[in-house]
């Protein structure tokens, strides 16, 4: 049997390299976390995690819809000097 066997895949840019700083930080390779996702998806028989759609209130919709614009830079963020300025304003 051979010792290794390749995958080529297309993914989308920022998605890979958003990837290998989270598992960076993990002290894995990309390769190593598919392996060890391999691996788990035999062991569960499966996909190892639940695959469905997020239910959230319209509330929790709209932070993460204005969080994103933030990131974006569609919007721009509200600066604090303080903690206690931040949570002042969100009492308002």
């Amino acid at each position: 049997m051979a010792k290794s066997a390749s995958i080529s895949m297309r993914v989308n840019p920022q998605i890979k390299a958003e990837a290998e700083s989270i598992y960076g930080s993990l002290g894995m390779t990309l390769t190593e976390a598919i392996n060890i996702f391999l691996h788990k998806s035999i062991l569960e028989g499966g996909l190892p995690f639940d695959v469905r759609q997020p239910r959230y209130n319209s509330e929790t919709e709209a932070a993460m819809h204005e969080a994103r614009d933030i990131l974006a830079g569609k919007v721009p963020a509200e600066p604090y000097d303080s903690t206690s300025a931040m949570f002042a304003a969100l009492d308002e």
